[in-house]
């Protein structure tokens, strides 16, 4: 399981056991002329240990010796992104010979985090490995920073989403988490692949707390995680002030998701808001409930409107004089100007009201002054 540092943070690379180093000179014996012996014929083991030292050394100097004619040209790179655990030689130094290049010399830093190392300390280290004059360009240390894949509060999110409806039933379209404290952030390792999954998932209908183990991989990276189900819902909200009066138009309010205990119950969010008019004074960012607006009038108090008589054989039209507005579908009174009888009328359209056959007195009302009045169609 990798860590997840919350912020990067400065350190020095710890070194890793190096290569050892060839003996001290000063191991050697001092060279001395003695008399010269009398020759005698060399024994067999004599010969085999002649013939294995003739071989180290020259195996020895077939490795020091490239690595040596190959160091004039090494050279410290710049600031690098470590993507394992340990920085290799070939990591820090340009034109790394290929027999070292994959030597481990430093533990990188934590996953997301930024370390520097001390130039000479990979000085030390490349001549311990035999390879001198290691051009640093001036810099007296370089910044080194742990690649890291960063799984993000959406991506955490919908892993307890994905868990919630499988193991509770819930459907992710109708809710959100709310994490306790700052959103989390799973760090893994740069070449983990995969989706973050909600392991050990637990959640209380009553206090709608919910935690669980979001993990990539077989737990290679995971963060326990803990919030707040809140059940969402579709809200009108206004995008600017209105009048009392005034129509609601597609642009003046825009469809928000919001807790569902942060909203009014009658708040509305359907589109068929638009095209209905305020019923009072509205600011932006009200949400709009049912109460706000409703349907404008189409038949006005005061204004001539045509009636509309209808049968299955007759259709016939006369004017009136509205005494009451009204929305579609609404009754109000008319009076037939004709016959100056007040008739009750269905609003039909704009400035349209129908009266149809009816109860015996209202019929009777209404007749004489449609025969009276009334044109065909």
């Amino acid at each position: 399981m990798y860590a997840n540092p919350h912020h990067d943070t400065a350190f020095e690379a710890a070194v890793l056991p190096l290569v050892s180093t060839a003996p001290d000179e000063s191991d050697l014996s001092p060279i001395v002329r003695r008399r010269r012996p009398r020759v005698s014929p060399l024994g067999m083991a004599v010969v085999l240990r002649t013939m294995l030292a003739v071989l180290a050394f020259a195996a020895l100097g077939a490795l020091a010796i490239p690595a040596m004619a190959r160091a004039d040209g090494l050279r410290l790179r710049g600031d690098v992104t470590a993507r394992g655990d340990v920085l290799t030689l070939a990591d820090l130094v340009e034109g790394a010979p290929a027999g070292l290049a994959g030597r481990p010399l430093f533990r990188a830093p934590p996953l997301g985090a930024t370390g520097t190392i001390q130039s000479r300390r990979i000085v030390d280290a490349a001549a311990a490995l035999g390879l001198t004059s290691l051009e640093t360009g001036g810099r007296m240390q370089i910044a080194v920073q742990r690649a890291a894949r960063r799984i993000g509060p959406p991506e955490i999110e919908a892993a307890l989403k994905h868990g919630l409806e499988s193991g509770y039933g819930l459907a992710p379209v109708n809710v959100s988490i709310r994490f306790d404290g700052e959103g989390p952030t799973l760090l893994a390792p740069a070449d983990l692949q995969g989706q973050a999954t909600a392991l050990d998932l637990t959640y209380d209908p009553r206090s709608h707390r919910v935690a669980g183990l979001v993990s990539i991989g077989e737990r290679q990276a995971s963060l326990r995680v803990s919030g707040v189900v809140l059940e969402m819902r579709d809200v009108a909200v206004l995008t600017r002030s209105l009048d009392r009066g005034e129509a609601v138009k597609d642009s003046d309010y825009a469809l928000e998701r919001r807790p569902r205990d942060s909203v009014p119950s009658d708040a509305q969010a359907s589109a068929a808001v638009a095209g209905e008019v305020a019923q009072h004074a509205l600011a932006a960012g009200t949400v709009l409930r049912i109460s706000d607006t409703a349907p404008p009038e189409l038949v006005v108090r005061g204004e001539s409107v045509t009636i509309v008589y209808e049968t299955p054989s007759v259709s016939l039209a006369m004017r009136g004089l509205a005494n009451q507005g009204g929305r579609l579908g609404a009754v109000v009174n008319v009076v037939n100007t004709a016959s100056q009888k007040v008739l009750q009328a269905t609003v039909i359209g704009p400035g349209r009201v129908s009266v149809g056959p009816g109860p015996a007195p209202q019929q009777q009302a209404s007749t004489t002054p449609l025969q009276a009045t009334a044109s065909l169609r």
